[in-house]
């Protein structure tokens, strides 16, 4: 187990890192990822040479981690001569669940050329992708190989009250019970974040993941 990993599944458990205002530096997760997150009063840091590269740009524990001069440093570690450049992902938070076992949300293919799974095979590998008429659910491993889970309604204008979290309830099924899972959504996205949190997802703290072209 990775010790980013094993910070992630603490702090599922309610055992974060200290709130000293440091900062962790750890080795890139995989070739061609690299890592922002956040906790309450502490960062940790995940590239190649992260130390190195950040060397004189204030980082610390207490949110400059995502500060964009950080972030564009650790771009550059995964730059690749003339490749286009590396993709800064957006600002997620990062919730915790338990899975619940049991589930029948069918595989399906129907939702193969959806950005929402054509993300989740760019940043996280074994990715499987289920669904429905009401929308799709990917289950993959994700940043540290831990757990992930991902939602989207087939029409994300749709107003009918519940069907968001019944979607979500129907990802966690997927997972074997008992088992850590994570998922991380954009705090723009106010309705799929109340939807995680009403079905009682837990905010661990924040992330912002960076991939090569």
């Amino acid at each position: 187990m990775s010790e980013l990993l094993a910070l992630l599944l603490a702090a599922a458990e309610g055992r974060f890192p200290p709130a000293d205002g440091g900062v962790t530096f750890l080795p890139a997760p995989r070739p061609g990822i690299a890592a922002a997150v956040a906790f309450t009063g502490h960062a940790v840091v995940c590239a190649d040479d992260a130390a190195a590269r950040l060397d004189g740009l204030p980082v610390d524990g207490w949110g400059s981690v995502h500060d964009p001069a950080v972030l564009l440093r650790l771009a550059a570690s995964l730059a690749r001569g003339a490749a286009p450049p590396p993709s800064i992902g957006v600002l997620d938070a990062v919730l915790a669940h338990r899975g619940l076992g049991d589930g029948t949300l069918p595989r399906t293919r129907d939702y193969d050329d959806h950005h929402r799974v054509r993300h989740a095979r760019t940043i996280r590998t074994d990715v499987r992708v289920h669904g429905d008429a009401r929308g799709v659910v990917t289950v993959a491993r994700g940043l540290a190989d831990r757990t992930e889970i991902s939602v989207e309604l087939a029409d994300v204008t749709a107003t009918t009250a519940g069907t968001g979290r019944d979607l979500v309830v129907e990802a966690l099924r997927l997972v074997p019970a008992g088992e850590p899972v994570f998922a991380a959504v954009a705090p723009g996205n106010a309705r799929s974040l109340r939807a995680f949190l009403a079905v009682g997802f837990v905010p661990l703290g924040s992330e912002v993941i960076l991939h090569a072209a």
